[in-house]
């Protein structure tokens, strides 16, 4: 029996960790094979302090490791400016990707996260999985993001409507060591992207399901 080829997409690095780094273990665990595709990057060329973009690199290399990615790709598009990018070029360079990983499966950052990055990623994304160009992917599901997803306008739609939920316990530990590596953006107690609020959020999604700590998705496409 063939592995499931897993695509987790990143607007950012940390989205995934944030989103569904215990699914990921879990999945590799589970057999997966695991491809990351980050779409931004910072540099010094956009203003970023050249220690800060050493260390995000660092990161990368170390959540990459510890996540067990069988391969990563960066696009280095320049971080919060996607909306100065053609999205045609967008679409080009991801479909270029997932015609080389040939996924079955494919999480990605929610529609309407507040992010613009996150919208555009996700456009272009479900741009490249059209079953009559791209047969083999399968599976497609939107992660939640804490400081985006949440807080979108009050819209009905921007809702984001988990119907999937992946039991997590056995890796939530591990998940939060994961999350530490990230240290310019884990943020104090009772902020969105604290390591306090990512439990509490964990919490809440397993109590949907009856188990200790879950993630949401919602899932927009499965052919079975």
């Amino acid at each position: 029996m063939n592995k499931t080829k897993t695509l987790i997409v990143s607007a950012h690095p940390d989205d995934e960790v944030i989103g569904c780094g215990g699914t990921i273990l879990k999945l590799k665990e589970q057999g997966s094979e695991l491809y990351w595709l980050i779409i931004t990057n910072v540099s010094e060329q956009l203003g970023w302090d050249k220690d800060f973009v050493l260390s995000r690199q660092k990161e990368i290399d170390i959540i990459s490791q510890m996540l067990v990615f069988n391969k990563v790709y960066k696009l280095d598009y320049p971080t919060t400016q996607l909306d100065t990018i053609p999205l045609g070029d967008l679409i080009k360079k991801i479909s270029s990707v997932i015609n080389e990983i040939m996924p079955n499966e494919i999480f990605v950052v929610n529609r309407s996260d507040v992010h613009t990055d996150h919208k555009i990623v996700f456009q272009a994304v479900y741009s490249c999985t059209k079953n009559f160009r791209f047969p083999f992917v399968k599976k497609i599901l939107m992660y939640e993001c804490l400081s985006e997803t949440e807080f979108s306008p009050a819209l009905i739609e921007n809702v984001f409507i988990p119907n999937t939920f992946v039991d997590i316990t056995d890796f939530f530990d591990r998940k939060l060591e994961i999350a530490k590596t990230y240290k310019s953006e884990i943020m104090d107690d009772f902020l969105p992207r604290s390591l306090s609020t990512i439990e509490s959020l964990a919490r809440y999604r397993g109590s949907r399901i009856g188990v200790k700590y879950a993630e949401a998705f919602q899932l927009i496409f499965e052919e079975r």
